[in-house]
């Protein structure tokens, strides 16, 4: 089992991020938060690294529900995507499985809403491609 969606879009790193943005919107997501890698690396420890930003992103609703059904899943929140330039142009877009991450958890209930949330997050991605 994988622990992840990909996809390689041929457009510029930050056309892809406003993208991706944009397509989490559509299906419900909010992002929380936002983490630009390159710069964190070069402010902490003096390295240099590819454009690559982290979005926290929430579908408040069924986040909401999650947390009725298992009060300490919210360590696993918010769902994490990422966008990466992957050179030559392109960039590669990631969001986490939420069925693989919630595999840890034994609750039944809670696995059906991470099958909710990963078809939200594949949907997303498709958009970003379209």
């Amino acid at each position: 089992m994988t622990y992840y969606y990909a996809k390689t879009i041929a457009r510029p790193f930050d056309e892809v991020v406003a993208a991706t943005r944009d397509a989490l919107s559509q299906e419900g997501f909010g992002v929380i938060t936002e983490i630009d890698v390159r710069q964190t690396m070069k402010a902490k420890i003096g390295e240099d690294f590819r454009p690559y930003t982290i979005l926290g992103a929430c579908n408040p609703r069924l986040a909401y529900e999650a947390l009725q059904l298992e009060d300490k899943v919210g360590i696993m929140l918010p769902c994490n995507v990422i966008v990466q330039d992957a050179g030559g142009g392109c960039t590669e877009v990631a969001a986490v499985d939420p069925v693989a991450s919630m595999a840890a958890i034994a609750n039944d209930a809670l696995k059906e809403k991470a099958v909710a949330v990963g078809d939200k997050l594949r949907a997303a991605l498709d958009r970003i491609g379209a």
